[in-house]
């Protein structure tokens, strides 16, 4: 079944909606810049373009199952991503040893297994070559250095209006049309770094997880690491290994769990 057509078909006699869906939306939209702006300059945009499909935002894992299932079922995408690959906060912002916290099982996409061979911990490396596997074999192509700026609902078009930068050149300027807006963006796309009484007048190296790889640089020193979740144990574990000391600092009562691993640890 073409679900494509279907979704279509059921629109044919929609009087509202039939008239806006055009190639060109530059013109209604800048129609309703003005009428909203009331007399004031009218928005322009580098360019304007219609995406029949949905609108994904962000090509990690998410981003890249919604688009595979939807192809599967004959429907295509736009996927807009701020980085120059996909499942960029795996290649570009966690340490060397990373490998993924839960059996394989459990992560694998849908439609396509993790291969046979993998161990049942796959480490980051292994991961991102599956992720770009899956993505070859279900043609997806996100457009890369797109971060989105804005994304509203325009309730007179019926339509979700999506505005894209190039990375590096905020004067170029995208919007795209679209009925339908998948957020894939993550729980992890923005660093969260509490402010800390004194952090600033401290002469030390200060390094938050996203950009933190390996403990080398670190052999012989005493290293404070704030908090205990995955990020924090992994990281204490390879200070170790680099022949740092590590200290940890946590915010609520720990568990005897966690207990039991530190005193592995130390």
């Amino acid at each position: 079944m073409d679900h494509w057509s279907e979704s279509e078909g059921k629109r044919v006699h929609d009087p509202i909606f039939q008239p806006r869906i055009s190639q060109n939306c530059r013109q209604p939209v800048e129609e309703f810049c003005r009428e909203r702006s009331k007399g004031a300059a009218v928005t322009r945009f580098e360019r304007c373009t219609w995406v029949p499909g949905p609108i994904i935002v962000g090509a990690g894992p998410s981003g890249l199952a919604v688009a595979a299932c939807l192809k599967e079922k004959g429907v295509d995408s736009l996927i807009l991503e701020r980085s120059n690959c996909i499942a960029s906060l795996w290649q570009l912002k966690t340490y060397d040893r990373l490998s993924l916290h839960l059996p394989r099982q459990f992560c694998e996409l849908p439609l396509m297994p993790f291969p046979a061979d993998y161990p049942i911990y796959p480490s980051k490396e292994k991961f991102v070559a599956y992720l770009e596997k899956y993505a070859a074999r279900f043609g997806i192509c996100p457009s890369y250095n797109h971060a989105v700026v804005c994304a509203e609902y325009d309730e007179k078009l019926l339509l979700w209006r999506v505005r894209s930068q190039l990375t590096g050149k905020m004067e170029e300027e995208v919007e795209h049309i679209s009925r339908w807006l998948v957020v894939a963006t993550g729980e992890n796309a923005e660093v969260v770094q509490p402010e800390i009484d004194g952090l600033k007048e401290f002469k030390g190296t200060v390094v938050h997880t996203s950009a933190y790889k390996t403990g080398r640089a670190f052999a012989g020193k005493r290293v404070l690491v704030v908090g205990c979740g995955n990020s924090g144990m992994e990281v204490c574990l390879d200070l170790c290994d680099h022949n740092a000391q590590p200290h940890i600092v946590v915010r609520d009562t720990v568990s005897d769990f966690l207990l039991l691993l530190l005193s592995l640890l130390f």
